[in-house]
């Protein structure tokens, strides 16, 4: 995870860097010009994902209007050096999404990050349940039918754009944004459909032939969503439909179905 990081303070900047890394997270440090530019930008799909961490300086609420005001719907996170009901209930009601009290711990920095982001994209819980998978906010490997899928960290990156999204279509282009778009070496945008191919792979191979997941749409980019079902997942029992005799047996019914169907 890439996270912007305002600290003018150059010994403070670098023991937070330090303490977000051992959290997974990679500092990408800004200055007051940052502010100056077209925010407008962080609000393209891949980039409206991105979390700012600010310093608590007399700069913050103009940083944080000038963010708002140019729509970006980024978490928005203000660190400060005490606690101060008044000023912190002045950052949040300007628009931050939180306020942490230094010193802080990645570990619960990215949990306050992960909590944000899931309630953005409208998932309360922990986790969200597409057929057979599991998908973990949390850092964890997704399930398939209770199993655990190890992926790599790059192949996770690009799952939770999906997860976050789904039952919706995610472009390829959002998903290499949010993946490398702050890296300073970038891949041609090929390998998301790498990535993509590796993941469905270790999915097919949990959840069985015929159980595909993450769905191509043409033109358009990914989406995760669950298979649709076929006769012979169906569960049937001649008693919950109408019409068909009792005692008529599941696999009778299924026969009979495959021949509707072609």
């Amino acid at each position: 995870m890439h996270i912007y990081l305002y600290e003018p303070r150059d010994d403070r900047a670098a023991s937070i860097s330090a303490e977000l890394r051992t959290a997974r997270m990679i500092p990408v440090r800004i200055a007051d010009t940052f502010f100056q530019r077209d925010l407008g930008l962080l609000n393209r799909e891949g980039h409206d994902t991105r979390p700012l961490l600010l310093a608590d300086s007399s700069a913050v609420l103009d940083q944080i209007g000038r963010l708002r005001g140019a729509g970006c719907r980024n978490p928005i996170i203000v660190m400060r050096d005490l606690r101060n009901a008044r000023a912190a209930a002045q950052v949040l009601d300007h628009g931050a999404d939180d306020v942490i009290v230094i010193p802080l711990k990645g570990v619960e920095l990215r949990s306050r990050i992960n909590s944000i982001m899931r309630r953005a994209h409208g998932h309360a819980a922990q986790s969200v349940r597409i057929g057979a998978v599991t998908a973990y906010f949390d850092g964890r490997d997704p399930e398939v039918a209770g199993e655990r899928v190890f992926l790599s960290g790059r192949e996770h990156a690009v799952f939770t754009q999906l997860a976050l999204n789904a039952r919706k279509v995610v472009s390829k282009a959002a998903i290499y944004d949010a993946v490398y778009g702050m890296a300073e070496e970038q891949p041609f945008d090929k390998v998301i459909d790498v990535y993509i191919c590796k993941i469905r792979k270790k999915f097919d191979s949990a959840a069985g032939p015929g159980h595909r997941y993450i769905e191509t749409v043409h033109g358009r980019g990914y989406k995760l969503s669950a298979p649709k079902q076929t006769v012979d997942d169906m569960d049937l029992h001649a008693d919950t439909i109408p019409g068909v005799p009792d005692g008529v047996s599941a696999r009778a019914l299924k026969t009979r179905l495959h021949e509707v169907q072609e």
